[in-house]
C-alpha cells in the first residue's frame, strides 16, 4: 500500500515505524506548513527517494491508497472532509471530534459524495465489538468510566474543578455526563469515550465519569453496558508508548490493525 500519513507525533511515528515493517513504509506526510518546510529542507538532497512531505490536501500524491491521521481533532477538522472529497479513504483515530453533529455531517457528505469511505480506529479501548453487535438488539444502558492520575489530566478541564497537584489520597471525578460533552470539552482525552458512544447507543445516552486517581500510575477504561444480551463489564488498564506518557500504545497499535486490515479479503 502507498500511505500518506497526518502529523509526526508519538502515534504517528510509531504507526509509521510498524507499517515499514510490515512492508507499507508511508510515502507522504501532510504537515503544518512550517513543519513541512523543515522536513522538505532536511531532506533535500534526498529529491525522489524516501517519502514527501506537504502541507495541503492538494499537494498529497494522487497515487496513495490510505490517508491516515494521527494528529488530532483539529488536524481532522482541517483536512478530513477534504481528504475524502479529493478521492481518498481516510482513517482516524481522532473520533471525539464526531461529537460536533455539524462536522460529523460533513464527513459524511464528503464521503458518500466521492464514494471514499472513513474508517475509525477503535484506539485504547476494547469491547466495541460486543456493543456494536448488541445494539442490534435493546441496548438499554451503557457507562464509560475513566481513570487518570492526575497528571494525565494535566492542561485540561479537570484543572478548573480540581487541585490535581494537591491530590494524594483517595481519586476524585471531576466530569459527569454525556459522551458528548465529554468529548467536546476534552478533545485530547475523551476519544475512548467517543468511541464507546459510537460502538454504542451514541453520544447523548452514554454515560460518561472521569476520574483523576492518585493511586494508579496507567489509565484505566471501563465499560459497563446492559440490554437483550445480557450484561457487559470490560476494564483495561493501558500502558502509554515508551517515552511519550500522553499517548496511548493500544491507541497507536489500533491504527496500525486499522490500516493493515484496510485491504485484506478477510476481515475481523
Amino acid at each position: 500500500m502507498k500511505i500518506g500519513l497526518i502529523g509526526q507525533g508519538a502515534i504517528a511515528q510509531y504507526v509509521s515505524e510498524r507499517l515499514a515493517a510490515e512492508g507499507h513504509p508511508v510515502t507522504a506526510y501532510l504537515l503544518r506548513p512550517e513543519r513541512a518546510r523543515e522536513m522538505r529542507a532536511a531532506h533535500g538532497g534526498l529529491k525522489g527517494v524516501g517519502p514527501v512531505f506537504v502541507s495541503s490536501v492538494a499537494e498529497l500524491p494522487a497515487d496513495l491508497d490510505l490517508v491516515v491521521d494521527c494528529a488530532g481533532h483539529q488536524a481532522l477538522r482541517e483536512y478530513g472532509a477534504g481528504i475524502l472529497q479529493a478521492g481518498f479513504d481516510l482513517t482516524t483515530v481522532s473520533l471525539g471530534a464526531l461529537a460536533d453533529p455539524a462536522f460529523e455531517q460533513e464527513l459524511r457528505s464528503a464521503a458518500a459524495e466521492a464514494g471514499t469511505r472513513l474508517f475509525l480506529a477503535s484506539g485504547a479501548i476494547g469491547a466495541l465489538d460486543a456493543l456494536r453487535a448488541a445494539r442490534i438488539g435493546a441496548l438499554q444502558r451503557v457507562r464509560y468510566i475513566g481513570r487518570k492520575p492526575p497528571e494525565g489530566w494535566s492542561g485540561s478541564p479537570a484543572e478548573d474543578q480540581l487541585d490535581l497537584s494537591a491530590l494524594n489520597g483517595l481519586p476524585a471525578t471531576h466530569f459527569t455526563g454525556t459522551a458528548r460533552e465529554a468529548a467536546l470539552s476534552f478533545p485530547k482525552n475523551a476519544n475512548v469515550a467517543a468511541a464507546v458512544a459510537l460502538a454504542g447507543i451514541g453520544f447523548d445516552r452514554t454515560e460518561v465519569e472521569l476520574i483523576a486517581d492518585p493511586t494508579i500510575s496507567a489509565n484505566i477504561h471501563e465499560i459497563h453496558a446492559e440490554g437483550a444480551f445480557g450484561q457487559l463489564e470490560f476494564r483495561i488498564a493501558g500502558k502509554p508508548l515508551p517515552g511519550s506518557p500522553r499517548s496511548s500504545a493500544l491507541a497507536a497499535m489500533s491504527v496500525v490493525d486499522t490500516v493493515l486490515q484496510y485491504p485484506s479479503p478477510i476481515q475481523f
